[in-house]
């Protein structure tokens, strides 16, 4: 098996905060090298400590980190948003409605379609330093929509979430509850075996507590792990509900009550923070200060979708993150690698350490701090995906 060494970093983020003592999660270590062997990650340390390979690579005193975890996106849509984007920054708020004009352009598509905007984004995203990707059914709102939606996510992630709890479709908004029987019956068993994950909008104008408990119940029944969309747009029940169904992640947490932030520090939770959506649609910036200062475990990803968050950049949210949501450039690297990997249950990425992927991301830059330093500039100059590099 080929082995390669990665050296002369001037600054490598492990996420294994043992190496430099200095409290930091990041584990960062100066002068370094990652050995890659196969798949995987076998080494890393100082440079000149660096162990005989096949090949090598010389980052010339740039900066390495894990790829970044997306663990928020919905990618498998058709159809254009961008009048109610210029409408909405003309001063009217963003409603969960919106979602419909998607609905209705998925529908009329194309698999080939389709599966060319899923692409597109997931290789717009790779280049971007994304090499874990979680992505959403949610704008087929139908049996065979949603399934078609989840048979085409799976070919490019194992990373597949079921969300046929969007909203309610069009042809049942008379009928809310026949809709929720039908998520959690036909549509669940149609959808459950392309899936991962099962997710819920939990808001006003989606699907209040008790409809999410029992989609989300119903899911957990057939084998999917819960996740949820919680307090975006208002306060409501949406964060308890996940601790309390040991979701993986409660997703948004813009309106938090001390309660809801007790609830995530005492569980196994975590809030996933998604700053593209508070600047795409100009509203409240979550706390991301005090989620961090209560012990909650936090993650950073771009809920990339065409309405409300229509970026696929990490580097860009990191800088959100920095700049607008109190957190310091460690904590936003870290819950952009670190901490999406958490928000999946996953401890074979978002860490550059023996034993997991070898999923890495070099900077034109010496250090990780340059992402919030130098907002919207390309600092990506190669992704290494599995041991191969793909940028």
């Amino acid at each position: 098996m080929s082995s390669t060494v990665i050296s002369n970093i001037a600054t490598l983020v492990t996420n294994d905060p043992s190496p430099d003592g200095s409290g930091s999660p990041l584990g960062t270590v100066r002068d370094a090298a990652v050995v890659i062997e196969g798949d995987r990650v076998v080494w890393t340390g100082e440079s000149r400590k660096a162990p005989a390979t096949d090949n090598r690579v010389d980052a010339a005193g740039r900066a390495v980190l894990p790829g970044f975890v997306d663990s928020h996106s919905h990618l498998v849509f058709a159809g254009d948003r961008t009048e109610e984007f210029n409408a909405r920054m003309s001063g009217r708020p963003y409603g969960a409605g919106g979602i419909r004009t998607t609905v209705a352009a998925t529908r009329a598509a194309s698999d080939a379609e389709l599966e060319a905007n899923l692409t597109r984004f997931v290789t717009e995203a790779l280049r971007q330093g994304t090499t874990t990707l979680e992505t959403k059914s949610g704008y087929g709102l139908s049996t065979g929509e949603e399934a078609r939606a989840l048979r085409l996510a799976a070919r490019h992630t194992d990373e597949v979430t079921f969300l046929g709890a969007h909203i309610v479709a069009p042809e049942y908004a008379d009928d809310p509850a026949a809709y929720v029987e039908l998520v959690t019956g036909e549509m669940l068993d149609a959808c459950a075996p392309h899936a991962r994950w099962i997710d819920v909008f939990c808001e006003q104008g989606a699907f209040d507590g008790d409809q999410a408990r029992a989609i989300l119940t119903a899911g957990r029944a057939k084998g999917l792990r819960p996740r949820v969309h919680a307090n975006q747009l208002s306060y409501g029940p949406g964060v308890r509900l996940a601790v309390e169904l040991d979701a993986a992640s409660a997703d948004h947490c813009t309106h938090l009550t001390d309660a809801d932030v007790d609830a995530l520090a005492g569980g196994n939770t975590v809030a996933t923070l998604l700053p593209g959506a508070e600047f795409s649609t100009r509203a409240e910036w979550p706390d991301a200060r005090r989620l961090l200062d209560a012990g909650v475990t936090v993650a950073l990803s771009t809920d990339c979708n065409p309405g409300s968050s229509f970026t696929s950049s990490v580097p860009f949210c990191i800088a959100l993150a920095v700049r607008d949501m109190g957190m310091t450039p460690d904590e936003a690297v870290w819950s952009a690698t670190a901490g999406g990997a958490a928000a999946l249950r996953r401890d074979d990425v978002g860490r550059l350490t023996p034993g997991a992927y070898a999923d890495l991301v070099l900077l034109d830059a010496p250090s990780h701090v340059h992402l919030a330093y130098r907002p919207g500039v390309p600092l990506v100059a190669g992704v290494w995906r599995r041991g191969v590099r793909v940028v």
